[in-house]
């Protein structure tokens, strides 16, 4: 599995504990995001991370900035890209489940770093379910 994760400056404690964890799950990280804490603009990490995912360069993409919600509209400007911003576990499921969401955008300043790795665990081991939710999908434009 190979993944492309972006973040900004909100961001890099969260980052670099899941890269670690991605790591221990034998997974292939794209880091494009910064590795440090002056302010920087997460458009310039997250348009990285969702070409990969629509260029199908890698599996799924994560991103992570303050309050998720720049990183998630910056994300979801790219075609095929179903980019969920999500602050628990459950949400995370029924993004996989029910909206075949790509893309995890996480909001560094309004959960705990244990719920963020947890959060990353329930997206990756949770797949679509397809079905009635395949149809609502395909009603999403591409463009």
């Amino acid at each position: 599995m190979k993944i492309s994760i972006g973040n900004d400056h909100a961001g890099t404690e969260y980052k670099l504990a899941i890269i670690g964890l991605l790591k221990s799950m034998d997974i292939e990280v794209t880091n494009y995001g910064t590795n440090g804490s002056d302010s920087v603009d997460y458009p310039d990490f997250v348009h990285p991370v969702a070409e990969d995912v629509e260029q199908e360069k890698v599996d799924f993409g994560i991103i992570i900035c303050g309050s998720g919600n720049g990183a998630s509209m910056t994300a979801n400007k790219h075609q095929k890209i179903r980019c969920a911003l999500c602050w628990n576990k459950e949400i995370v499921q029924l993004a996989r489940e029910h909206n075949d969401a790509n893309i995890l955008s996480l909001p560094a300043r309004y959960i705990s770093l244990p719920q963020a790795l947890e959060m990353v665990q329930v997206f990756l081991n949770t797949n679509f379910e397809g079905g009635r939710h395949e149809r609502r999908i395909e009603k999403i434009p591409c463009s």
